[in-house]
């Protein structure tokens, strides 16, 4: 199961993504970004991903390569972006005073 939520928070494309990144949803979310305008200021939310399959690696794999920035959390997906050279965004400071 997965789901797949697309906003424009802060002036920025986001794409959020749940549960299991496999091919169906990897197709769907690079539909989402070749809709958007700039893909270059694209954030990828994997936050409440849970598994990632090759099909899944490989769309990560092609966001970085248009210069996506993505949102990860838990070794899992950290693991992954570092893998697969997709660059995260930095933790909020209130993030870090927990």
């Amino acid at each position: 199961m997965f789901r797949i939520d697309v906003s424009g928070e802060d002036g920025k494309p986001t794409v959020k993504i749940a549960g299991r990144l496999e091919a169906r949803c990897a197709e769907e979310v690079k539909r989402h970004v070749l809709r958007c305008r700039d893909p270059h200021w694209l954030v990828v939310d994997l936050s409440e991903v849970i598994f990632v399959d090759s099909s899944g690696e490989e769309l990560l794999s092609w966001l970085a390569q248009i210069g996506a920035q993505a949102i990860a959390q838990g070794f899992y997906c950290l693991d992954i972006c570092e893998r697969l050279h997709l660059p995260t965004l930095k933790a909020s400071a209130s993030r870090r005073r927990l």
